[in-house]
């Protein structure tokens, strides 16, 4: 009896123990809707797996409002413990101090630092309502997680900065660790907080599996980057109003293709709608040009009014000091510069029909038919696309003769 006991002893104690899963999410560089797509699919992955904890690993200059947002209520409302953590060589400033504060576990290595989340890019009045807000935001996270309101609060009020040493020693983060391994072996056995519940943390003998970015994610943070929706916009205004003044090209496709995903963008960003309005000014006065002779002088008001717009259009107070400054000079420069090209194309297109109306009508023309489907379509006449009806059933290809013109429209028929 007892040599059956002590071989099932054995026998237990040889099997391998099973590795504590980690999934760790790495945060690095700005904080967009691509950050939030990556936590979401590590989050989804720990609770496939039932992982022991999520690490989320930072170096982040800040970033979005709602996205940071977003990742904070995923890691406070999480069934599983999260560790955040600023590894040496990396820093987390602004947004991503918000984000390192809201885990339950917070750890840095030596040399790095947090803090600097004061809202940037605002009016006067603006700043001090959003300072209020993200100080009490933030005061709320260390609420919840136990860290000191009053510290953390100068944070966003004064704009202070941490080194990890100090934070450590103020209690504003938890663990002071240079490694991963070092990080694991001094949270081993630490009980945290889930939703009220005492759950102890066994991390010795890790298995850690990183997260990569899925092609979705990258997609999602190339088109929520302000920079590029701010582009995707500009573009979509005038390539709309070049392909509905010069129809059969196609380019009004491309302007509507590009205005959805730009408001795809501008939906989690926060914008000023006094720079939407002035860039919708600027694109009526464009589209003035090609109706009333201004010779111009509508083209370069649109052009002031556009780029004032484009300046004025982004409005995220959590991102760095740095994206405001490359963003006003690249999206003003490249303003001026669509602005400009496609002012120029509009009062060439409008000087051409000019021109041309002065040489003479079209009726007697002999085109070709481009598109035609339900007595209306595009006809080449000339070597110019213009929008055409008929009372016959035309085909690409076809030879027609114009019969008549209203506006823009001809009126044409089968050549005999």
């Amino acid at each position: 009896m007892r040599k059956t006991l002590l071989v099932i002893l054995i026998f237990i104690f040889a099997i391998p123990q099973a590795k504590a899963l980690i999934v760790e999410i790495d945060i690095k560089g700005e904080i967009n809707q691509g950050t939030v797509e990556l936590v979401r699919q590590g989050f989804d992955l720990a609770m496939r797996e039932n992982a022991q904890a999520v690490l989320i690993v930072l170096d982040t200059p800040g970033g979005l409002l709602s996205s940071t947002k977003e990742i904070v209520s995923t890691i406070m409302n999480s069934g599983i413990p999260v560790i955040t953590y600023v590894p040496k060589g990396a820093f987390s400033a602004s947004a991503g101090t918000i984000i390192l504060l809201s885990g339950h576990i917070s750890a840095m290595a030596n040399g790095t630092s947090l803090g600097s989340a004061t809202p940037v890019g605002l009016s006067e009045e603006e700043k001090n309502k959003t300072i209020n807000y993200v100080a009490s935001y933030l005061e709320s996270i260390a609420e919840a997680r136990g860290r000191p309101k009053e510290i953390v609060k100068k944070f966003v009020t004064e704009g202070i900065s941490l080194t990890a040493r100090e934070a450590y020693e103020k209690g504003v983060i938890d663990i002071l660790a240079d490694s991963r391994e070092e990080l694991f072996e001094k949270a081993d056995g630490w009980k945290v907080d889930l939703n009220g519940k005492n759950v102890m943390l066994h991390l010795r003998g890790e298995r850690v599996v990183k997260v990569s970015k899925s092609l979705k994610s990258e997609i999602v943070g190339f088109l929520s980057n302000p920079i590029v929706a701010s582009l995707l916009l500009l573009i979509g205004v005038y390539a709309l109003i070049i392909g509905f003044s010069t129809p059969g090209i196609g380019l009004e496709i491309v302007g509507i293709v590009c205005l959805i995903l730009a408001l795809f963008g501008l939906q989690v960003i926060n914008f000023d709608y006094l720079g939407l309005v002035l860039i919708i000014i600027g694109a009526i006065l464009l589209i003035l040009e090609l109706f009333v002779p201004a010779h111009g002088i509508l083209a370069i008001a649109s052009i002031v009014v556009i780029v004032l717009g484009s300046v004025m259009l982004v409005k995220e107070p959590l991102m760095p000091e740095e994206f405001y400054r490359s963003f006003l000079y690249l999206i003003a420069g490249m303003s001026i510069g669509l602005a400009s090209f496609m002012s120029y194309a509009v009062i060439r297109i409008f000087q051409t029909r000019e021109i041309r109306a002065r040489v003479g009508e079209v009726v007697g023309e002999i085109g070709e038919i481009v598109e035609f489907s339900d007595g209306k379509g595009f006809v080449k006449v000339r070597g110019e696309i213009w929008r055409c009806k008929s009372d016959e059933e035309l085909k690409k290809g076809d030879e027609v003769v114009v019969v008549r013109r209203e506006g823009l429209t001809l009126w044409v028929k089968r050549k005999s």
